[in-house]
């Protein structure tokens, strides 16, 4: 019963094919062997028999909608509650009919209330149909102790899925949550930039306003000072393109400590704690710059599509090769198909001589970085946890 409710119900942003949900379906009509059997072995006979297998049958159909009905996980739709009301009459219906064995309906009633309805409605829908079993057992006369054992059943499982429907919303709303949180520091970043520029800007923007003018005032004059404005006003321009050049270069490039400096404040901001490694020497210019761009690369992934609660870095660096590891205990990003950003790393690390390798593992998902290099100068360095 278990097994059926995982896979046949699925939250928001996680929804289960429609395979699984019948497969799951099929392991978890096990109590229907109860009726079936009373009607096989002839307890139940007759027009009662033919009565019972139809009633069963359409039950079993009506669970089945209402299981792969259309719907916002805990908020169904107005289909989902009138397939709910249809099952609801069929199961309660066999059972006071027919007593016995047939008292194991509710408990799909119940799960199907846990699952699918708001928080008030499930718990009196669950606790309605566990007053159901105990006042049917009595009016059949059935064995009170499998009578209380099926009361049991139908509490415990319409709480435990419950207690499923709300971790999976919880679970849901984290991940709009990170979403939101990898959204909002994009959106910080451009509006970071754009305000530095706009400083950055500004004064020479204004300075070649006002020369521009200046010259035209000059110009109109015949003054010969009109072509020493004009060449200010080309310098002016092509000095204020260096810095906008060189400023958009330092971002994008801001080099290896830069990079793990945001990465600890994006990944602490979505949830996930980050322990960064380094060891060895300090670390040639070509390759910071190139491991910079594999951490941002590899923690953008992390924020964006692996849901981790525990991401670690490690870089090494020996007379040989320079090696970086990103681990996390996620989904990665492997799940989406191979993204640009992965696919412009591969690019850059094969044209300086290296290997990558991305993928899953059993923990989680690793992105490792290895690129040789000439032997640097310079005393060993050994830097600990951060």
């Amino acid at each position: 019963m278990m097994r059926v409710s995982a896979l046949t119900f699925g939250g928001a942003g996680e929804r289960p094919s429609r395979l699984r949900r019948l497969s799951g379906i099929s392991i978890g009509l096990v109590y229907l062997c109860f009726p079936v059997l009373e009607i096989i072995t002839g307890e139940v006979s007759g027009d009662r028999a033919v009565w019972g297998g139809a009633g069963l049958a359409a039950f079993v159909a009506c669970y089945i909608a209402t299981v792969l009905s259309p719907r916002n996980f805990g908020d169904p739709t107005r289909l989902t509650y009138w397939l709910l009301g249809v099952t609801t009459l069929l199961g309660i219906g066999l059972a006071m009919a027919f007593g016995g064995g047939w008292l194991t309906l509710p408990i799909y009633l119940a799960v199907v209330y846990g699952m699918a309805l708001r928080p008030r409605l499930s718990v009196a829908g669950v606790l309605a149909m566990g007053l159901a079993v105990a006042l049917i057992g009595l009016l059949k006369e059935h064995d009170p102790g499998t009578t209380l054992v099926l009361v049991f059943q139908v509490i415990t499982l319409g709480v435990l899925f419950m207690g499923v429907r709300n971790t999976r919303m919880l679970v849901a709303r984290l991940r709009q949550a990170q979403e939101e949180v990898a959204r909002l520091a994009a959106s910080e970043e451009r509006l970071r930039i754009a305000r530095d520029l706009h400083d950055l800007l500004g004064h020479s923007l204004s300075l070649i306003v006002l020369k521009s003018e200046l010259a035209g005032r000059l110009a109109e004059s015949g003054s010969e000072r009109t072509v020493a404005e004009i060449r200010d006003i080309e310098s002016v321009a092509r000095q204020a393109l260096v810095e906008v050049r060189d400023a958009v270069t330092g971002y994008r490039q801001r080099g290896l400590s830069g990079e793990l400096d945001g990465a600890r404040a994006a990944l602490e901001a979505a949830g996930t704690r980050l322990t960064i490694r380094l060891a060895g020497t300090p670390l040639p210019d070509a390759l910071d710059e190139l491991l910079g761009w594999a951490v941002r690369e590899g923690v953008t992934n992390v924020v964006r599509h692996a849901r981790a609660t525990r991401c670690e870095i490690e870089v090494t660096m020996d007379e040989e090769v320079a090696a970086l590891k990103i681990v996390d205990d996620g989904r990665g990003a492997a799940w989406c198909g191979p993204g640009s950003g992965l696919t412009g790393l591969t690019e850059r690390v094969r044209a300086a001589g290296g290997t990558m390798s991305a993928g899953p593992q059993p923990t989680g998902f690793a992105l490792r970085v290895t690129v040789p290099h000439a032997k640097t100068p310079g005393p060993p360095v050994t830097r600990g946890v951060r």
